[in-house]
């Protein structure tokens, strides 16, 4: 890693050489100036990690010299030099963004342990701006259909109002990418987004993930602050539901909650009446792929290259009459369904570019075999767990996404489908 870079900005020659030399000793890039004009100057130049700024100088004071660079918004980590007489002065300057300020005559030990501490801090505050972009890409909404465009408009309103939102569509259209999208472009972006799968849950583990047990918090107390996605919450059984919707009502008395944001089919169906009142004050449509298959090559494009990037495998292109195929199934499984079968293009394709015939028979390919599976996976395990996933994606295609006759033909409760698919 490249040396950190420090501006010393005091008009006294021997505070300045002497913090130079220590800091050039530590490993630092150190660059010294008298004035606060020279040290704006010399940050309109090159971009510098930390800056020790005195109070007292000639020109433009430390306090006026802070207040300009925050306008100009240079991302610097500030550090105050006070003399004499100036604690008051620092300390307000900490209010205009300073990290702290060390007092003089200085102690080298003192202003080394606060300066580490901001750059420190200056590091952290990087990484947390590097996830939440990273999390606002993975969360983008792909396409450039009209139905796309219309869920990017909702979307952008839903994350402007920190109001309850009631996501409806498919299973597999991509509801909890719009919650997270929702959640990434809020005001509580930086805030926890805690995920409640309530598909899975019973009655007695649904009360215990909500509510918590014993010294373990339950999801609601986690998402305090932050933001709490219900997913599938007509699941939930009715007596949780309501019990649910009084602690979440109690907790917006208080003023104490957390956003509430959950996922249900397209009709809202099962979900209790006072739930639906708290939970449906936006309400966001998500259309399923079929009604978007213009946006298909996109998506498909864009799983080959991050599932790629995952297995650390080349991307593998797709022919003309491979993206035509998809564009013309009817896609039950919509994004998901999407999303497993370019995974499974990944790895079972051995050429460099996927067409037509390499596709699954229900999509104009031919049938995988057996002998494809031995060849292609190292162990047993590896290819009993491949074939589950294909086996069930299979099964939920044939019967349009209906987890429920799904789970009839499988010999598994709804549950423990619903469990699977989550793990898988």
């Amino acid at each position: 890693m490249a040396a950190e870079r420090i501006l010393v900005v005091d008009d006294e020659p021997g505070v300045r050489s002497a913090l130079e030399a220590i800091l050039v000793d530590e490993g630092f890039r150190v660059r010294s100036v008298e004035s606060g004009e020279e040290g704006l100057e010399e940050l309109d130049r090159e971009p510098y990690d930390a800056m020790l700024l005195d109070v007292w100088l000639p020109g433009i004071d430390g306090l006026d010299t802070l207040r300009r660079l925050r306008e100009r918004n240079h991302d610097v980590e500030v550090v105050m030099i006070s003399g004499h007489g100036t604690i008051d002065t620092a300390v307000r300057a900490t209010k205009f963004g300073a990290f702290d300020f060390v007092e003089k005559p200085l102690s080298l030990d003192r202003t080394l342990l606060v300066l580490r501490n901001a750059l420190r801090q200056r590091r952290l505050q990087q990484s947390n701006r590097r996830l939440l972009e990273q999390l606002v890409r993975d969360t983008e909404i792909v396409g450039t259909s009209a139905a796309a465009e219309n869920l990017r408009g909702l979307v952008r309103l839903a994350a402007d109002a920190d109001a309850p939102v009631l996501i409806c569509g498919e299973q597999g259209s991509g509801r909890e990418t719009v919650a997270r999208r929702i959640h990434a472009a809020g005001r509580r972006a930086d805030a926890p987004f805690v995920e409640v799968p309530c598909g899975a849950l019973d009655e007695v583990a649904a009360d215990r993930v909500l509510h918590g047990e014993g010294e373990s918090k339950g999801r609601v107390e986690l998402a305090l602050g932050g933001t709490l996605f219900l997913e599938d919450v007509d699941r939930l059984e009715p007596a949780v539901q309501r019990r649910l919707t009084a602690t979440l009502v109690t907790l917006a008395r208080e003023g104490s909650g957390p956003r509430v944001m959950a996922s249900a089919p397209s009709e809202g169906s099962g979900i209790d009446h006072e739930l639906a009142q708290l939970l449906d004050v936006i309400r966001i449509p998500v259309p399923s792929l079929r009604e978007r298959r213009e946006d298909v090559p996109l998506l498909a494009e864009r799983f080959m290259q991050e599932l790629s990037r995952e297995y650390g495998k080349s991307a593998k292109g797709l022919a003309p009459d491979c993206l035509a195929a998809l564009k013309a199934h009817a896609w039950p499984g919509n994004i998901r369904e999407l999303g497993n079968l370019i995974e499974r293009l990944l790895l079972l394709v051995r050429d460099d570019v996927v067409r037509a015939e390499d596709l699954p028979e229900g999509l104009g390919g031919a049938r995988a075999t057996a002998e494809d599976l031995y060849r292609e996976f190292a162990s047993l395990d590896e290819g009993l767990r491949a074939f589950e996933r294909y086996y069930v994606q299979h099964v939920l295609a044939q019967e349009n996404g209906d987890e429920q006759a799904a789970s009839r033909r499988l010999g598994l409760s709804r549950r423990e489908l619903a469990g699977r698919l989550k793990k898988m």
